[in-house]
This record gives structure tokens, sequence and C-alpha cells, in this order.
């Protein structure tokens, strides 16, 4: 297994790179969010993608990562019933690895349906699947949490709260963000500010601006 490719962009368009290691051209397929960053770095010019070998009787092909953080969130897409690594690939290019693990930890199916080829009852099946191995595999002891992809994700999740309260858009947004690692009182000043309140995608999409 292929592990990392270190090397230099020898071509780059909007789902494949190709990297030249010692010599040897590496074709890579990427998301759009990891060829856009890739852009910016330039052809000619050195790069470091963490990558998964995809292997089949009748094809082998790498996919590439700009972080371990992302490489394991990927591996853990692939894993759902229907979604194979395009498919993963498709969800990463739709939207960025923080905000998909977001859709996931608040239950917006609907945000992750949007990923070309992934449907309504795919995005419910991913959540149901991952929403609790996304937040415990990122939960950290003591409040600080530690940052994946510019994203901290703390320790609180699962932890005794007090009597529960009714659900709605603003309470699940506001647990979502403490699941990301912010404290309750900012999360709630954040989403306090945010115009929608109907939504908890949309809440949590704007409220992140304010964070």
């Amino acid at each position: 297994m292929i592990a990392f490719l270190s090397g230099t962009i020898e071509y780059l368009d909007a789902d494949t790179v190709i990297i030249d290691v010692g010599g040897v051209g590496y074709e890579v397929k990427i998301s759009a969010e990891v060829s856009g960053a890739l852009s910016a770095v330039g052809t000619g010019n050195a790069v470091k993608l963490y990558t998964y070998t995809y292997l089949r009787e009748d094809q082998i092909a790498l996919y590439g990562f700009r972080s371990r953080d992302d490489l394991a969130l990927f591996r853990q897409l692939i894993t759902v019933s229907g979604i194979g690594p395009k498919g993963g690939l498709s969800l990463l290019s739709a939207m960025s690895a923080d905000d998909l693990r977001f859709a996931i930890v608040s239950g917006d199916a609907r945000m992750i349906s949007r990923a070309p080829g992934v449907g309504k009852k795919t995005a419910e099946r991913l959540i149901l699947d991952l929403r609790d191995r996304i937040s415990s595999a990122y939960a950290v002891q003591g409040e600080s949490g530690f940052a994946s992809g510019g994203m901290a994700v703390s320790a609180g999740i699962g932890q005794d709260a007090g009597p529960a309260e009714e659900s709605t858009p603003v309470s699940d947004a506001i647990e979502a963000l403490m699941a990301l690692g912010y404290m309750r009182a900012e999360a709630a000043r954040a989403v306090k500010k945010c115009s929608q309140k109907d939504d908890t995608g949309a809440i949590l999409q704007e409220a992140l601006r304010y964070l």
C-alpha cells in the first residue's frame, strides 16, 4: 500500500493530479477542494498527499488527500453501503471535509444529498452509520479539544447533561457546535445571531461565520 506521495506536480485538472516522484509519475484521483489547493501551489512545485490505494481485479487507483484526518474520513465513508471510492470523492468535492463532518454530526441529510450520485436514502444511511463514530473519533479529554482540518472537536459527547430538553433546530445546532469543540455559551451566542431558525444545517453554516 502507498501511504503517501511526496514529489512535484506534473499535471493537474479538476479531479486528477500527476505527481512526479523521483521520475515516476503517479496519477491520483482528487476532490475539487484538493484540486483548488494544488492549483494554488502550482505545477512544478512540491506537494505531499496522503493516499488510499483502491485495488480490484481490473483496476488500481490512487485517491489523494491533504491530511491524514481527511483520508480517515474517506475510509469511513466508503464503509457505508452504497458509497464507493467515487462516491466518497464526490462527497468531498461537494463540500469540505469539515462541512461533511458537520453535516453528519448534525444529521443534515439534505446537505449530504447535494453531492452528485448521493440520494437521500444513502445520506440517511451514512448519518446512521457514521454519526457516533465521527463524534467519538475526534473526541479528547478536556475542554480544549484538538484541531482537525481547522475544526476543534472535544470530548463532551454522550455525557450526562441533565434533564433532556425538547429538540429543536436551534438546540440541535448548539449541540452540534458543542460536539465540534465549541463551548455552549459561544455556540449559543453564534446561533442567536443567525437569521435562519428553522433548519439545523442552515443554522450551522451561518453560525460558523460568527465563530
